[in-house]
């Protein structure tokens, strides 16, 4: 299984756009609260255990490195 990486979005702008404005009059709680419930929504929609594994672990790689 190899994770899709590459750019796979249309209007990747205006998709940022919107997620964007879906939080812009929540407080940091409530933002980290709808990221969350996004998260579990599109994970049940992907469903695959092994893509959903993969995929937290780049998140997690992502997050964790360090800039020189």
């Amino acid at each position: 299984m190899t994770l899709k990486l590459e750019p796979n979005i249309p209007d990747p702008d205006g998709f940022y756009q919107e997620l964007v404005g879906m939080q812009r009059d929540l407080d940091d709680e409530q933002a980290a609260q709808f990221n969350a419930r996004l998260l579990l929504v599109l994970a049940n929609h992907v469903g695959d255990r092994a893509v959903l594994s993969a995929a937290m672990q780049v998140a997690r790689d992502a997050g964790t490195k360090t800039v020189s």
